[in-house]
């Protein structure tokens, strides 16, 4: 038994540092290291590590809000939203075969690990971005806050619909769809897109981890172990991450999660 817990932590602070080292989108990983290091179905994984994600990223929030840089007002509408169809991501998850469920997995971690690798850098050409029609979340030039209007509210509600059913559904958090929405239909900084994004991941990831402990789902052994090692993992890792450079710490990331993807697939292929 406390093998089994020693290796839970460990795993929860390798997904930890990836937190740290990559961003929010590096939790990606979780659930692939409980499916092989811990052999959980990926049923199981999902609220294990939507407990790890949700702890974590409450960290980065906190932080952003002593800052004053998260937009609580877009974090609060993008997090109802997903906290409203988080439930039905869950459902399905406990309802779907476990290697359908794994392949789907395998696909969203395969999109993630191509966008990293051909993604460029936000706005980095400004007659390019000039060109391009205004996006529908403006921050205004006297408050520093959105100016809301229908079409913002739509793109923020929907992105967060998107984050909180693959938030139930895979255990993920969501970042990897709520940055770039964030980046599409606002004109925030990135470090205020961040740390917002990491307030809605935090408050869909609760809500979920809330429903399947309500539902008795929630593995408490592995999951506090686990959600224990991310923390320390993350905090740690933040000081190795201020000295590597991001390019090349997100393309690395991309590889491992491409080679998790290509092993998960093999896995449902063998074992069926």
């Amino acid at each position: 038994m406390d093998s089994f817990i020693g290796s839970s932590a460990a795993l929860g602070a390798v997904v930890g540092v990836i937190l740290a080292l990559t961003g929010a989108g590096g939790a990606i990983l979780a659930v692939p290291l409980l499916l092989f290091g811990l052999h959980l179905s990926i049923a199981e994984a999902a609220p294990v590590a939507l407990l790890a994600v949700t702890l974590s990223a409450a960290v980065g929030a906190v932080m952003g809000l002593r800052a004053g840089i998260v937009r609580y007002r877009a974090a609060v509408l993008m997090a109802v939203a997903g906290t409203v169809v988080s439930p039905v991501g869950l459902w399905l998850a406990h309802h779907l075969p476990n290697g359908p469920l794994t392949l789907l997995f395998a696909l969203v971690l395969a999109f993630v690990a191509l966008r990293m690798l051909v993604q460029t850098p936000s706005k980095a050409n400004p007659v390019l971005y000039a060109a391009q029609p205004l996006p529908p979340c403006q921050l205004s030039n006297a408050t520093g806050r959105f100016v809301w209007t229908a079409s913002c509210s739509r793109a923020l509600a929907l992105s967060g619909v998107g984050a909180g059913f693959l938030s139930g559904l895979l255990g993920v958090g969501g970042g990897f769809v709520i940055v770039p929405a964030l980046r599409k239909a606002t004109n925030a900084p990135m470090h205020a897109i961040v740390a917002t994004s990491l307030t809605v991941i935090a408050l869909v990831s609760a809500s979920g981890v809330v429903s399947t402990a309500v539902a008795g789902r929630m593995n408490w052994s592995v999951g506090l172990p686990f959600a224990t090692g991310a923390l320390l993992g993350m905090l740690g890792g933040r000081r190795a991450a201020s000295k590597l450079s991001r390019r090349h710490l997100e393309q690395g990331f991309a590889l491992v999660a491409a080679l998790i993807a290509l092993g998960m697939v093999v896995r449902v292929v063998i074992g069926t």
